[in-house]
């Protein structure tokens, strides 16, 4: 077996990762759909969209005919060093197909080959950010070796782009939510500091000064709610 590497530009991806906020979250239907379209149109008992962290490997969306198995859990949810995916993500923008990982040296003694859940035929596209960098792979497995015709790996790789754009409006969601919550913090201080600008002229000087240190607290605080310090 031959383990994976690591991406050049791994720091970056792993941020992008982290930021899209898809790891150890809730099935989506969105993303179950397309693992069914993915194995539907491959003729596969197995489709996955699969999420390489640093040392791990977690299944954003799982479609599985074949029923459940401890070895597919740990395919699934395990480590790094056996994924098909992680290979995959080092070619950002190729389709890695194994037709038969029995005779694979990358694969040939992984011991999800070898032993449950029998990987033996693989293909995987990566799915990836706005920036090109490949967060994980939308896949198919079969426990039988096996080729796809080139039309069936089009058509995964347009499912892949669409779980690209799915990722890039949830990155935007999240950027918009952020940049809510930032204004809804600083709208009270804002009306706070608005009514003292109103105030300021019709009080006395030492009133002033008092006033102008709590604007300068006020802009502060208003400054820190935005994020702009």
């Amino acid at each position: 077996m031959i383990a994976p590497g690591l991406p050049a530009n791994e720091p970056d991806r792993l941020r992008s990762l982290a930021e899209h906020n898809l790891l150890d979250t809730l099935p989506e239907e969105v993303y179950d759909d397309i693992t069914r379209l993915a194995a539907e149109i491959c003729g596969t008992p197995i489709a996955a969209i699969n999420l390489i962290a640093g040392d791990r490997q977690w299944s954003k969306s799982t479609h599985n005919t074949q029923g459940d198995s401890q070895g597919l859990h740990q395919y699934m949810r395990g480590p790094r060093e056996l994924s098909f995916c992680a290979h995959t993500i080092m070619n950002p923008d190729e389709t890695m197909v194994v037709p038969d990982a029995r005779y694979d040296e990358r694969f040939m003694d992984n011991p999800l080959t070898t032993g449950d859940p029998h990987i033996v035929f693989y293909a995987g596209v990566p799915v990836k950010d706005a920036q090109d960098r490949a967060l994980g792979s939308l896949c198919v497995i079969d426990s039988r070796p096996r080729e796809l015709p080139e039309y069936k790996l089009e058509s995964l790789r347009a499912l892949a782009k669409l779980v690209n754009t799915h990722f890039q409006l949830r990155r935007t969601q999240i950027e918009l939510d952020k940049t809510k919550a930032r204004v809804d913090a600083a709208q009270p201080i804002l009306q706070a500091l608005t009514q003292a600008i109103n105030s300021f002229t019709k009080e006395s000087e030492e009133e002033q000064i008092v006033h102008l240190q709590s604007l300068q607290a006020g802009v502060l605080s208003l400054k820190n709610a935005l994020e702009l310090h």
